[in-house]
């Protein structure tokens, strides 16, 4: 089967269960946000010299993979989803993400003031990461604010996923050395 299909070539694209609608719809914006957020964690990850960054960012995509699937569905297919044996965003995804919060603030990793990003190639991807999620976050809430249903979880988990992407980038910048102002 090719990657070709020509079925996105009038402007549409498909959703789970072969629902269509416009490339512009605020599902398939969130859905593409989430997207370029899972891609610049998979570089940050890549660039990651420590595994205490690389192993939480290999596990918080496999995350994400849950949230854009539940994104990629109409309300109208949500339970037929949950049958199939899908996923759903859960508190206990951001209960993760707040841990590693929490031990990172542990080891006294803070800053005063805003940080530049581009004390390192780690930290630097780490950040642009963190403004991606930010823009995926929103793109969630204007889908939210659309009034299209969406699982309050997802914002909570990626509020929270911003906060640990800039721990991480601080905390790389720490154990490097390179602590940029």
């Amino acid at each position: 089967m090719s990657i070709v299909t020509r079925t996105g070539d009038s402007g549409t694209t498909a959703l789970m269960f072969g629902r269509r609608v416009p490339k512009h719809h605020p599902r398939v914006e969130a859905c593409g946000a989430v997207d370029e957020l899972n891609t610049a964690l998979g570089l940050a990850r890549a660039m990651a010299a420590e595994p205490f960054v690389s192993d939480p960012l290999r596990a918080i995509q496999r995350d994400l993979i849950v949230l854009m699937g539940e994104l990629g569905v109409l309300p109208v297919d949500l339970p037929r989803y949950v049958k199939d044996g899908f996923a759903l965003v859960k508190p206990a995804m951001t209960a993760k993400l707040d841990a590693l919060v929490q031990e990172i603030e542990a080891q006294r990793v803070h800053f005063d003031g805003w940080a530049t990003p581009g004390g390192s190639k780690s930290s630097a991807a780490l950040d642009v990461a963190r403004t991606v999620c930010r823009r995926a976050e929103r793109r969630v809430c204007a889908l939210k604010k659309s009034g299209r249903p969406v699982n309050p979880e997802m914002l909570i988990y990626l509020n929270r996923l911003g906060d640990l992407l800039w721990l991480f980038a601080r905390w790389v910048e720490k154990h490097s050395g390179a602590v940029e102002n």
